[in-house]
C-alpha cells in the first residue's frame, strides 16, 4: 500500500509541474483564453490515454492463463523497473533545464498559431507520467484488495496537491531540488525491488537458474516475512534468504545506475525558477 501511495504521489507531482509550467506560460499571454482550451483538452486527453492503457493492461491480464499471468506481470515489472531508471536519469539530465525546454516549445507553437500543437504537446507530456504510473501500479498492486488501492491512490494524489503548493511557495517549505533528489533514491530503490520481485518469479518458472538458493540466511537481523520485514523488502528489493542470481542481478542494477547517473547532465536554470 505505501508503494502505491508513494508512485501516486510523486508521479503526480511530476505532473502537476509540467501542467503548472504549461498553464503558467500561456496565462502570461495576453491572448490567453484561446491558449487555455488546447492545453486543458491535451491534459484531459493525456489522462484519458493513460486510462485506456491501464484499462487493455488489466483486460489482457485476466484474459490470460495463471502462469502465463504471472509471466506478463514480470515482464511489466521489469518494464517499470526499467521506466524507473530511465526517468530519474532524464531528470537528472533535463530537470534544470525543464522549464525552459517547454517554454520553448510552446513559443514554436503559438509563433506557427498551432493551437493542436499546443494540445499534443500537454497530451504527450501528461500521458508520460500517467503511463508510466499506470505500468508501476499494475505492478505493485497484485497483492492489495481494491479497498487499499484505492485508498492508496486517493491519499497519494491527496499528497501530491499539498507537496505541489508548498513546493511553489517559493521554496520556504522545501525545494524543488530536494524533493527531487530524496526521491529520485527512493523510486531507485524500489525499481530494486520491482526488479526482484520479477526475478523471484522467474526462478519460481525456472526460466532463470538460482545456481545457489540460498546463497545465505540473514533472517535472525531482518525477517522479510515479517511486517516490518516485508516493508523493507517491498522498497528496497531486500531479500533474507537470496539466491544468487538474484544476488549477482541486483548488484548489476546498481552498477548500471551509478554508470549511469554519473554520466554528464545538463546545467541550466532550476526547476521552477
Amino acid at each position: 500500500m505505501g508503494q502505491v501511495l508513494f508512485v501516486v504521489w510523486r508521479e503526480s507531482v511530476e505532473a502537476l509541474l509540467v501542467i503548472g509550467i504549461l498553464f503558467t506560460w500561456i496565462v502570461g499571454r495576453p491572448d490567453s483564453r484561446r491558449w487555455l482550451p488546447y492545453l486543458w483538452g491535451g491534459v484531459g486527453l493525456g489522462l484519458a490515454g493513460a486510462v485506456a492503457l491501464g484499462m487493455l493492461i488489466l483486460f489482457a491480464g485476466e484474459a490470460m492463463s495463471e502462469s502465463a499471468q504471472t509471466l506478463f506481470q514480470t515482464v511489466l515489472m521489469l518494464l517499470a523497473c526499467a521506466l524507473i531508471v530511465q526517468m530519474v536519469v532524464w531528470m537528472r539530465r533535463h530537470g534544470r533545464t525543464l522549464k525552459q525546454e517547454m517554454h520553448t516549445a510552446l513559443a514554436d507553437e503559438v509563433g506557427r498559431s498551432h493551437g493542436w500543437g499546443v494540445l499534443l504537446l500537454a497530451a504527450i507530456a501528461v500521458a508520460r507520467e500517467g503511463s508510466e504510473t499506470v505500468v508501476f501500479l499494475y505492478g505493485i498492486g497484485q497483492h492489495l484488495v481494491l479497498f487499499e488501492f484505492v485508498l492508496a491512490t486517493v491519499a497519494g494524489l491527496a499528497l501530491a496537491g499539498v507537496t505541489f503548493v508548498l513546493l511553489q511557495l517559493g521554496g520556504r517549505y522545501v525545494s524543488w531540488r530536494w524533493f527531487f533528489r530524496v526521491t529520485e533514491i527512493l523510486l531507485l530503490l524500489l525499481g530494486a525491488a520491482m526488479l526482484m520481485s520479477a526475478v523471484d518469479n522467474l526462478l519460481s518458472l525456472d526460466i532463470l537458474p538460482a545456481i545457489v538458493d540460498p546463497l545465505w540466511d540473514s533472517s535472525a537481523f531482518i525477517n522479510d516475512g515479517t511486517a516490518m520485514g516485508g516493508l523493507v523488502a517491498s522498497f528496497t528489493g531486500y531479500r533474507a534468504y537470496p539466491a544468487l542470481t538474484s544476488l549477482l542481478i541486483y548488484l548489476a542494477y546498481w552498477v548500471l545506475v551509478l554508470g549511469l547517473l554519473r554520466m554528464p547532465r545538463a546545467t541550466r536554470t532550476p526547476v521552477g525558477a
